[in-house]
């Protein structure tokens, strides 16, 4: 089953994207390099509760 989860900027801490994921092929927490529009830039965002 597909979880939803919050992906936030590691720079400024915002909140931009919600997205789902497998806890069987990721257990553990999500890194993924997107567009943060705060920042203006691409930016690690890591996965949030």
């Amino acid at each position: 089953m597909r979880t939803r989860i919050t992906l936030a900027c590691t720079e400024c801490k915002q909140r931009n994207y919600n997205t789902t994921k497998d806890k069987k092929t990721h257990p553990d927490r999500m890194e993924l390099k997107k567009y943060c529009r705060f920042c203006r830039k691409h930016t690690l965002h890591k996965e949030t509760k």
